[in-house]
């Protein structure tokens, strides 16, 4: 009956949010006895409709035989985001709420808070940044939660709850702290579900199919990197669109093998036609703000070397650093690292131990765990080149 549930959901498009409103109203029912908790849990198996089953067919518009019936195919239907939200929520409004009422001046307050952890990301690291983005996503949560507010601006502030879960998930894993960044992101994805904000929701879930691809989840990662771009690539500007398919081809490229290698570059292809159909004139969230051609080339750059392509990812990477904003430390280090990596499978390990000395001078100074799981890798990568005197100083250097 689950399968059934989803197929008809998903052919009018509506979110499990839209359709448990859709369930109430059927049944002549005011308030939300059915929830978006409850339809994931019947999509799911976890439960059944029962009671409410002659309504959920009401609500669809198709006979209850349609919902019963035996699925035709054995086969699995794909996961979507829902999937992967929370299995209580977070999010719940509390009973009876005692805080103060807020409007759209809260929002915009908020806005402009999540905007400046943002930037500020953009040149500190997580180490310096977690307890503040912790903070504030608390407190925004429970603003939500304990104020009064319209459904306007309760929508908007699921919104901003979003965009902070996203930047606080980043964060958290700079920091090294992967599990707390899957339980931000997660919260994320539902905040952006229940406000029916699909691009924010693709955004968070392509962030947490990072972040599995590259902590030993690679099939975890491409699954939901896979469901993100699915999920929202309807409602999708071009900028967002260049992004999910950033990831997936991430994510193929961890996973491994022959044909993901293959569906890697054709998802990089893609990326970059995606971007191309951006315009002036076209409008994209504001999170989206560096999303452009220089970071689509530092994807296929890193694509490149973990394929072991040193000849396209050598080029690539020279290019992108040689106009980057040398005040990012974090990123020039990251993109330094896969330069000296490239560089070693392309066998020039004297200038590979150069750029090396180059990122542990820059980590040094960066509380970033990816930045020090970074020079872990190009030191390890450089051992199968220990006889090269440049490259045996430096190992004995930072043993």
């Amino acid at each position: 009956m689950g399968a059934n549930i989803r197929r008809e959901r998903d052919r009018r498009s509506w979110s499990q949010a839209r359709l448990a409103r859709e369930v109430c109203r059927a049944a002549g029912i005011s308030g939300d006895p059915v929830g978006r908790q409850e339809i994931s849990r019947w999509e799911t198996g976890k439960r059944t409709p029962r009671e409410w089953l002659p309504f959920l067919a009401a609500a669809l518009g198709v006979p209850v035989e349609v919902l019963t019936a035996p699925p035709a195919s054995a086969e699995p239907p794909l996961p979507t985001l829902a999937d992967f939200l929370p299995e209580e929520d977070p999010l719940s409004p509390l009973e009876g709420r005692t805080g103060r009422r807020v409007g759209m001046g809260t929002v915009d307050e908020l806005r402009q808070r999540v905007h400046g952890l943002r930037l500020a990301d953009d040149v500190l690291a997580g180490g310096d940044l977690i307890r503040p983005a912790l903070r504030d996503l608390r407190r925004v949560v429970t603003l939500y939660r304990e104020s009064g507010h319209t459904s306007e601006v309760g929508r908007q502030l699921l919104r901003q709850i979003g965009e902070l879960a996203q930047i606080a998930g980043w964060i958290a894993s700079d920091a090294g702290q992967h599990a707390e960044a899957e339980r931000i992101y997660r919260l994320g994805i539902s905040a952006a579900q229940h406000a029916e904000d699909r691009i924010l929701a693709g955004n968070l879930a392509g962030s947490l199919a990072y972040q599995m691809s590259n902590t030993g989840r690679e099939t975890e990662g491409l699954i939901l990197a896979q469901a993100a771009f699915r999920d929202s690539q309807a409602e999708a500007p071009p900028k967002a669109r260049a992004l999910y398919l950033d990831r997936v081809a991430w994510a193929h490229t961890k996973a491994g093998g022959a044909e993901n290698t293959q569906q890697a570059i054709r998802a990089l292809g893609e990326a970059g036609q995606a971007l191309s159909e951006d315009s002036p004139g076209t409008e994209s969230p504001g999170y989206l703000y560096w999303v452009d051609a220089g970071e689509l080339r530092v994807m296929e750059s890193r694509v490149y070397t973990e394929l072991h392509r040193p000849l396209r990812a050598v080029p690539l990477l020279r290019e992108v650093l040689g106009a980057y904003d040398a005040t990012h430390t974090r990123e020039m280090a990251l993109y330094l690292s896969w330069l000296a990596v490239a560089l070693a499978d392309a066998n020039e390990p004297e200038e590979a131990a150069s750029v090396a000395e180059r990122v542990i001078s820059l980590a040094s100074a960066t509380p970033s765990e990816r930045v020090a799981e970074r020079v872990r890798v190009v030191l390890g990568r450089l051992q199968n080149h220990a006889d090269v005197p440049e490259v045996a100083a430096l190992l004995a250097e930072h043993r």
